[in-house]
């Protein structure tokens, strides 16, 4: 079985890699020291296990778990973070506290052995990214992978949002981006006082509205600062007027 170690810590990397020398049946296929090489390593190595920091420069260890597209089984390794600790607990997903024992490494080690429905852990993690999605500090940016590279896209930055299939499209001054999530998601997390679900297709940041225009039969158009034209249902022009006061 192989394992990848995800850690800007060189002393937290030389303990898991330690305590792996425990485990014979597992190869650890490399050290990364932050999430940007992460997503290389387990495109390249398809790891069966991943021992992943969540507090990490660049990228965050949820963040780069979004830009996979089958995350492998994942423990974590933290340092305390109430929310993370709750959102874990609720998810049969494992973690390990820094600074933690070899007891405990063994625990969690024995937790995946016994895990062996790998649909069971896909699931786990899926629902683990969901749950941290909704903290404050996860939605005040968007993580993208864009021609091979990764892109931060802070909130502000968005003009608006459009349903792509199974994906949504972030449009930014820069051009536009796909991210794997669902409309409601981001009408969820994103702030209602700045972002408006204007009609089932769209989500528009209500600060790069420039003027609101008749378009058909109870619907209307918002035109942006871009020059781009939204579309705005009966139901999405009842939200804007009430978020913008008329």
């Amino acid at each position: 079985m192989k394992a990848l170690i995800i850690d800007d810590e060189p002393l937290a990397r030389s303990i898991v890699k330690e305590y792996l020398q425990h485990y014979p049946q597992i190869e650890l296929v490399q050290e990364c020291s932050d999430g940007f090489e992460g997503v290389k390593a387990i495109q390249q190595h398809r790891p069966d296990i991943i021992f992943l920091d969540i507090q990490m420069p660049k990228i965050n260890g949820f963040e780069m778990l979004e830009l996979i597209d089958n995350p492998p089984a994942t423990i974590f390794t933290t340092a305390f973070d109430e929310y993370a600790i709750k959102a874990f607990e609720g998810h049969a997903v494992d973690y390990l506290l820094k600074p933690f024992s070899r007891e405990r490494f063994d625990k969690a080690i024995q937790k995946w052995l016994g895990q062996a429905n790998a649909t069971v852990q896909k699931n786990n993690t899926q629902a683990l990214l969901e749950s941290v999605s909704h903290s404050a500090a996860q939605s005040q940016r968007i993580v993208v992978k864009t021609a091979g590279k990764i892109k931060i896209i802070p909130v502000e930055e968005i003009h608006y949002l459009e349903a792509a299939d199974d994906y949504v499209k972030v449009h930014t001054k820069e051009g536009s981006f796909l991210k794997n999530r669902t409309m409601g998601h981001f009408e969820q997390t994103l702030g209602t006082d700045v972002f408006t679900r204007t009609h089932r297709s769209y989500i528009v940041n209500i600060q790069q509205i420039t003027r609101i225009e008749p378009y058909e039969k109870e619907s209307y158009v918002v035109i942006l600062k871009s020059g781009a034209q939204v579309p705005v249902s009966k139901t999405g022009y009842a939200k804007l007027k009430q978020v913008l006061g008329l």
